[in-house]
C-alpha cells in the first residue's frame, strides 16, 4: 500500500494518529497494545473535528503517568516490548532521531537527553502508534508533500522558542521546506520525526488509484487554511517508476576524459550514460551527455558532471520508464557456466540473453573467439 502525506497545513503527532484513526484504525486496539507492550496506560480520546468544512479525526492522550523519561529508558522499553519487527523498528528509528536532534540542539549525548517532549506519554503513544499504524495499514511507501514552516514562537518545557523550534529544524535537514507565513508552530519535532522517518520522497502526489483519505485535526483555527493532515492511501499507478535525467552539453573538454567520465558516473549509482555528438553555439561539434540515475543518487551525479567534466551547467527532469522483470541466471555451455539474464515479457513468455563480461571471460579463458562463446550460450538457451 502506498500512502502520500500531504502536509499542506503541517504536522504533529496528534495530526498523524487522527488521520490514521480516520482511515480505520481501531483506537482502542492501539491503546491495548501499547499498554501490554510497553506497560503505559493511556486514554486516547478520539472526537470528530472540522477545519473550515472539512472532517476529519482529533486526537488527545491523557494519562495519570508523567513520568519524565530519558531516552535510554524509551529505547530499552521499546527494545524489550514484542512488538512486531517493523513497528519496533520503526518506534526506534524515530526517537532516536528526535533524541539526537535534541542532543546536537543542547550540545549533549544522545543518552544525557532528557525532555518531555520524548519523555511524556502523549509523545511515546503518537510514535509507537504511528509505527503501529504503518503496519497495520500495510502501508509499505510514504511519499510526504514540501512541508510547511510556521513562524512567531512557541512555549515548551525550555522556555519559549523561535518556530520553528531548533529540534525540528535538525530534523528536517536535507527536507524541502517552505515557509508558510501563518503564526504558530506547523510542524512539531514529533511530527517532524515522524515524517523524517516514514516518507521516501518529497514533492508532488505519485500516480497512485486512489483507495481512501484520511483526516487529522489540529488543536488550533487557521485562518485562510484548514488545519489538518491528509493521509491518501492507494495502490501505485502503472505509470511507471520515476528516474531522473541529467544532461548538459559539453564542447570544450579534452575527449580522453569521457571514459573516465562514464566510469565515474556508473560507479556513482547511474543506471545508465550516453553522449550523442551534437552541434552547439557558433556550429561547434560537441557531445550531450545524458545520465539516467535514482533521485536518491541525482545529487552526487550532478556533483559528479560539475567536478569532472569543463561544463558550467546542466539540466535535470524526471522521467518514467518501465522495465520487464529479470532474474540472474546461469547457462551450460562448452567453456563453462556463462552467467545470463532471464527476462519475463509482458505476455508471460522468457528471453534468455547472455552477458557480454561472462562471455568475455570465457572466451578469454578457452582462448576461442567471443562470438563463439555467445553463439554457444545462445543454442543452449533455445534447446
Amino acid at each position: 500500500m502506498l500512502a502520500y502525506f500531504d502536509c499542506f497545513s503541517g504536522i504533529s503527532g496528534d495530526m498523524t494518529l487522527g488521520a490514521f484513526f480516520d482511515l480505520g484504525v481501531d483506537p482502542a486496539w492501539l491503546a491495548g497494545i501499547i499498554r501490554d507492550q510497553l506497560g503505559i496506560s493511556a486514554e486516547i480520546s478520539v472526537s470528530a473535528a472540522s477545519r473550515m468544512g472539512i472532517s476529519g479525526r482529533a486526537v488527545a492522550v491523557a494519562s495519570t503517568d508523567q513520568t519524565p523519561r530519558h531516552y535510554p529508558d524509551i529505547k530499552a522499553m521499546v527494545e524489550k516490548s514484542r512488538l512486531r519487527q517493523r513497528a519496533r523498528a520503526l518506534s526506534l528509528e524515530m526517537l532516536d532521531r528526535l533524541a539526537a536532534a535534541e542532543a546536537r540542539v543542547h550540545q549533549c549525548k544522545k543518552a544525557e537527553v532528557h525532555f518531555h517532549e520524548v519523555g511524556a506519554v502523549d509523545s511515546i503513544v503518537d510514535l509507537v502508534g504511528t509505527a503501529l499504524c504503518i503496519e497495520e495499514l500495510k502501508i509499505n511507501r510514504v511519499v510526504a508533500s514540501k512541508i510547511p514552516l510556521g513562524q512567531g514562537t512557541v512555549a515548551c518545557a525550555h522556555g519559549t522558542l523561535p518556530v520553528p523550534a531548533p529540534a525540528t529544524l535538525e530534523i528536517l535537514e536535507g527536507v524541502p521546506t517552505y515557509g508558510s507565513g501563518i503564526e504558530g508552530e506547523r510542524v512539531t519535532p514529533t511530527g517532524a520525526a515522524i515524517i523524517r522517518t516514514l516518507a521516501d520522497t518529497f514533492g508532488s502526489a505519485p500516480d497512485m488509484v486512489i483507495e481512501k483519505t484520511g483526516y487529522g485535526a489540529g488543536s488550533r483555527e487557521n485562518p485562510g487554511l484548514p488545519n489538518l493532515l491528509r493521509v491518501v492511501l492507494g495502490r501505485e499507478a502503472d505509470a511507471g517508476e520515476r528516474v531522473q535525467i541529467v544532461e548538459t552539453g559539453i564542447d570544450d573538454m579534452n575527449p580522453e576524459l569521457y571514459g573516465w567520465l562514464m566510469e565515474r558516473l556508473m560507479a556513482g549509482g547511474a543506471l545508465d550514460v550516453w553522449m550523442i555528438p551534437a552541434y552547439m553555439k557558433k556550429n561547434r561539434p560537441g557531445t550531450l551527455l545524458q545520465v539516467l540515475c535514482p533521485l536518491s543518487v541525482l545529487e552526487a551525479i550532478i556533483q559528479c558532471i560539475l567536478s569532472e567534466t569543463t561544463t558550467i551547467g546542466l539540466r535535470y527532469y524526471n522521467v518514467s520508464r518501465r522495465v520487464l522483470k529479470r532474474q540472474s541466471v546461469t547457462v551450460d555451455t562448452p567453456y563453462g557456466p556463462v552467467a545470463a539474464k532471464q527476462v519475463t515479457l509482458p505476455d508471460g513468455g522468457v528471453r534468455v540473453a547472455p552477458e557480454y563480461e561472462a562471455c568475455r571471460q570465457a572466451a578469454q579463458a578457452s582462448n576461442v573467439p567471443l562470438q563463439t562463446v555467445y553463439a554457444a550460450a545462445c543454442r543452449k538457451v533455445a534447446g
